[in-house]
């Protein structure tokens, strides 16, 4: 008799059985030849942009007029050691593209991980909460999905200095509320199973619930959102650079960089081509990472 009631009031996470489906998900996706070719293209852009501007001894800030508009020494070797060229102030363009590749990626990730701490935090809460809490709480996420991107970032950042902090800031009030969403449905989804039931009983408080029981489920639904998510806060990130609200000169940014190089694009296009490229290229290498994961997830779920 008293085995069977430990065996009944013992929590038993999915987590418990065997791999979580976050595991399965990620395992399934990381075999397929789509998934391996994004993440190479994003570790080697990442291990670029962390050791490539001091590969070579040129400043991203420095001027120096005399070698303006200078070809990318891929194209004329003459140009050594501008491997990118330069743009119309003379900067070497390698070593700004991947500082702003850094920049991106940086902002990218960090505002996605904001976004999914902070919407996951105010879905669980109005999930297990429920009633008046909860109501307010995602009347608040409406109201907050009903204002464009664009139009939130020029009201902050129009009345203080962009930096990679206000930045990140204000792309996590912008992105929170649809992890919210998805936060909030899995814990009301998950509150009423035998293992919640069980801790319970056990006596774990509700915040022990929600973070050891709940929130690992909350993980494999937007796994793959998060990760194309990165891919749409860099393209927010280079547009409010080209609009001049983004991170501000002298720090090189891809918006700034493309911004500068629109003007010379007859007689100098590897100015906007370059960082253009390079932004190009990491977007395509996190979408087929991104991709994966959903197929995989649909895959798994079908099968189930």
């Amino acid at each position: 008799m008293s085995t069977d009631l430990a065996a009944m009031t013992t929590p038993q996470s999915p987590r418990t059985k065997g791999r979580s489906l976050g595991s399965n998900i990620f395992l399934q996706a990381s075999r397929t030849t789509e998934f391996r070719i994004g993440l190479a293209i994003v570790i080697g852009l990442i291990l670029l942009s962390l050791v490539g501007p001091y590969l070579l001894d040129l400043s991203p800030t420095k001027f120096n007029v005399s070698k303006k508009f200078l070809p990318p020494a891929l194209l004329d070797p003459s140009s050594w050691p501008y491997i990118f060229g330069t743009d119309q102030l003379g900067r070497d363009l390698f070593t700004r593209s991947l500082i702003g590749l850094r920049n991106a990626l940086m902002i990218g990730v960090a505002s996605v991980v904001g976004m999914f701490v902070l919407g996951s935090a105010i879905g669980m809460v109005a999930g297990y909460v429920g009633g008046w809490v909860g109501l307010i709480l995602m009347r608040i996420t409406d109201a907050q999905m009903s204002i464009p991107v664009i139009i939130l970032a020029i009201t902050i950042l129009g009345l203080s200095r962009p930096t990679p902090l206000t930045i990140i800031l204000v792309l996590v009030l912008a992105g929170w509320p649809a992890y919210a969403r998805v936060a909030r449905s899995v814990t009301l989804s998950e509150r009423r199973k035998e293992y919640v039931r069980a801790a319970k009983i056990l006596g774990a408080s509700d915040l022990r619930i929600l973070l050891v029981y709940i929130a690992p489920n909350i993980l494999p639904p937007i796994a793959f959102v998060a990760v194309l998510d990165v891919a749409r806060m860099m393209i927010f990130e280079a547009v409010l650079g080209f609009i001049g609200i983004g991170v501000q000169p002298p720090t090189p940014t891809f918006g700034t960089i493309i911004a500068d190089g629109t003007k010379y694009l007859m007689n100098a296009w590897w100015v906007t081509t370059v960082p253009g490229l390079l932004l190009a290229v990491s977007l395509c290498g996190i979408n087929l990472m991104g991709g994966a994961l959903e197929r995989s997830r649909n895959r798994i779920l079908q099968g189930a």
